[in-house]
């Protein structure tokens, strides 16, 4: 149950709904409409934080993709591709703007006459290693208000959540 001190808009949308359709269960609305209004104000505080860097979220995900590789930072077109969910013109439209900010290197692959390689460049490790710190402490202070305690269990909900979904 909530008081008035903890309303949201969320409650807001579900109450309108009660009044129009009293019929009808709104809890999950309540559920998922609050999952999208915290992934898009974190998305958005997140997206500002990268732009310091001179990257953008969907940059800084590929970059950070090579960098959880390990050493040497190098993966295939078609590995980014699948890691990141994106289609081929989509991949190679961020690996462009990357390589052509200094961020990483293509070179042919030496076990495929026909692949390249994306190997992260010094300067984009170096930025990269920067803005997962910068998103961190964005994506902490959000947490501040929950205690460890209540955020390990949010995190346990919405992984089995997210295991419930088709994309999970």
């Amino acid at each position: 149950m909530t008081t008035k001190a903890t309303k949201d808009p969320v409650d807001a949308i579900t109450a309108q709904w009660a009044e129009v359709r009293p019929e009808l269960d709104t809890a999950p609305m309540a559920v998922f409409g609050r999952i999208y209004r915290i992934a898009r104000a974190m998305g958005d505080r997140i997206e500002k934080a990268y732009a310091q860097f001179g990257i953008s979220r969907g940059e800084f995900d590929v970059l950070a993709t090579l960098r959880r590789s390990g050493e040497p930072y190098t993966l295939s077109p078609r590995q980014l591709s699948a890691t990141l969910m994106l289609t081929t013109g989509g991949m190679t439209g961020r690996l462009d703007k990357l390589e052509r900010a200094g961020l990483l290197v293509r070179s042919p692959d030496p076990h495929d006459r026909r692949g390249l390689r994306v190997t992260l460049s010094e300067r984009g490790l170096a930025i990269v290693d920067q803005a997962v710190v910068t998103g961190l402490e964005l994506q902490s202070e959000a947490l501040e208000g929950l205690g460890e305690e209540q955020a390990e269990q949010l995190s346990e909900l919405l992984r089995q959540l997210l295991a419930g979904t088709a994309e999970g």
